[in-house]
């Protein structure tokens, strides 16, 4: 029988095998360092002006240039990166529980309850995610907080027809008609019985789904109905460069090309995730 350590080492050689989940990962952890160490290595402050140097080119003292009001933009897209981040991470991590656990309830109740969740998901999968998100914030209200309530909202229908289909499949494998047998509470067997043999794919969707919050936080923003100024997000410091564009394109270019870096790296190693976690993917990536 194969022990817990032997898993994880032919896990962890499968992983570095996978050239699409170790470039993600690179990439990802290359976001993450930055968004949190480089912002608070960096000399100026996010909303640090300098009116003598009003627009500036990229330079040494500023790789990205300056904006119009002097500030630093390398500085403000490392602390919108982490606003970002944090507001889809957080949003997505209400959809993620809360439609896991909707989704595995009621597949495994059925009933009515099973019939409404999925007519609601329905209804939500109806509308582009981007004009339900922005319709949610016209209703809740501009702010971080609601922008992270409203990728919730958008992408929860996803977490939990995805959680209702899994355990469709496992709620009558023998281990969890065992688990009934011997009259196991219904939160146990979700939790400690089928939450285990479904968590793969949900994994690999919150990635996905944090790199998707990131274009709707940064879409919103952008607009000016998400995170408001003068906190730094990728969407307004994008909006603040297309005022000027003109002048100063490398605001809103290399802006641009920070959120692309962060997305490829999300996208390639949610990917590689699902090539790993999936058998039949891993064996076709082999051949």
């Amino acid at each position: 029988m194969i022990s817990r350590r032997q898993r994880r080492s032919r896990l962890f050689a499968a992983f570095l095998g996978n050239p699409t989940a170790v470039l993600g990962a690179a990439i990802t952890a290359f976001v993450l360092l930055a968004a949190t160490l480089g912002a608070a290595l960096m000399p100026y402050g996010p909303n640090y002006t300098d009116f003598m140097d009003l627009l500036s080119s990229p330079s040494l003292a500023h790789p990205f240039g300056t904006d119009s009001l002097g500030r630093d933009v390398l500085t403000r897209v490392l602390y919108g990166a982490r606003v970002s981040l944090v507001v889809s991470a957080a949003g997505v991590a209400i959809a993620a529980v809360v439609g896991t656990a909707l989704g595995m309830t009621s597949a495994y109740k059925g009933g009515v309850a099973d019939v409404v969740l999925m007519r609601l998901a329905d209804l939500l999968f109806a509308f582009p995610s981007f004009v339900l998100a922005l319709f949610l914030m016209v209703v809740l209200g501009f702010g971080t907080a609601n922008v992270s309530l409203a990728i919730a909202l958008t992408y929860f229908p996803i977490f939990a027809r995805l959680a209702r289909n899994m355990t469709l499949l496992v709620r009558e494998e023998p281990f969890v008609q065992a688990a009934r047998l011997m009259a196991e509470p219904t939160p146990q067997i979700l939790l400690r019985e089928i939450l285990p043999n479904i968590a793969a794919p949900l994994i690999v969707q919150v990635t996905i789904g944090i790199a998707f919050g990131i274009v709707i936080e940064s879409g919103l923003s952008f607009l000016g109905v998400g995170v408001q100024p003068p906190t730094p997000s990728l969407g307004v410091i994008m909006a603040d460069g297309r005022e000027y564009f003109q002048r100063a394109p490398w605001v809103l270019t290399l802006t641009g090309v920070a959120i692309s870096c962060a997305l490829l790296g999300l996208n390639l190693f949610g990917d590689g995730l699902r090539d790993l976690m999936d058998p039949r993917l891993r064996q076709r990536a082999q051949q």
